[in-house]
């Protein structure tokens, strides 16, 4: 056997065992979630006493009781609420941020570049007692605003970072012919960057969404009122609660619609946010 076919043989084998794990791996992933998903159309009964087979008859009813009886539809309302304009002023900070990071040479540029990037080093957890104190003092704790404030500085030391490392790899022949043309800095950034940038921003728009949509321990600590929990808090009250009323097919309705948005976000935009993490992320 020569040594070509022997390299052939000894790759196959490293590939059987790598697609192995990777179909191992899946199973462990998908099948909790098909089993919630199958879970949330049965009765209590069903999911007690045949928690394995599929429901004999498919209960939409409790979707219905989960949205408007355990609140779901006003907790998704509330990260709605909360999301959206913080991941559209992130962006745009970050954007800003990260196309004067890359673009511009001033002194103090690689000062304010590895302070964003420490900020990507300090665990949530310590900040959490000065940050209430923080919103307190200026009278926004239990707020939805003082919550965008702390999402949007939460998110952005990793969006800075990415940001500037892919304006570093936008094609400078363009930014050139525009300011030739007569382009003045607010044009150019908003005519011409922007859009070149837009895999970019497609992608951090998408990462800091399924962060911020997953984010428990901030809105846990800063909000404080029932009717301002978003989907996180809502569904952890909504499990404390079936201690106490026992309406399991309702958590599971629950669990399955704070699931979907974020599985639906990831299976259509999966390649943009491959695509857009490969370009420019470790170009600093």
């Amino acid at each position: 056997m020569n040594q070509q076919a022997t390299k052939k043989i000894s790759e196959r084998v490293i590939n059987f065992f790598i697609y192995l794990f990777l179909g191992f791996w899946s199973v462990m992933v998908v099948f909790p979630m098909l089993w919630v998903i199958a879970s949330s159309f049965k009765t209590d009964q069903e999911i007690f006493f045949s928690p394995w087979q599929l429901p004999a008859q498919w209960a939409f009813d409790n979707f219905v009781r989960a949205w408007s009886k355990a609140n779901i539809g006003l907790y998704l309302f509330n990260s709605l609420f909360v999301i959206l304009p913080s991941i559209f002023f992130t962006l745009l900070f970050a954007s800003m941020a990260g196309y004067v990071l890359a673009r511009f040479s001033f002194p103090g540029n690689r000062f304010i570049f590895f302070s964003f990037l420490g900020g990507m080093l300090f665990p949530v957890m310590l900040a959490l007692v000065p940050l209430f104190f923080l919103l307190q003092s200026f009278k926004i704790i239990d707020t939805r605003f003082g919550l965008i404030l702390v999402y949007i500085a939460y998110s952005l030391p990793f969006t800075v970072f990415f940001m500037t490392g892919f304006f570093k790899t936008l094609p400078t022949e363009v930014l050139e012919a525009a300011t030739m043309d007569g382009a003045n800095n607010l044009q150019l950034f908003f005519l011409i960057v922007i859009p070149l940038a837009q895999n970019g921003l497609v992608s951090m728009g998408i990462f800091n969404f399924l962060g911020m949509w997953n984010q428990y321990i901030l809105p846990l600590v800063l909000l404080t009122s029932a009717s301002k929990y978003v989907l996180s808090q809502g569904l952890a009250f909504l499990a404390h609660q079936q201690r106490y009323q026992s309406d399991w097919s309702g958590l599971f309705a629950a669990i399955v619609i704070v699931m979907l948005p974020t599985l639906i976000v990831y299976v259509i935009f999966q390649s943009q946010i491959q695509r857009g993490l490969t370009v420019g992320a470790l170009k600093g």
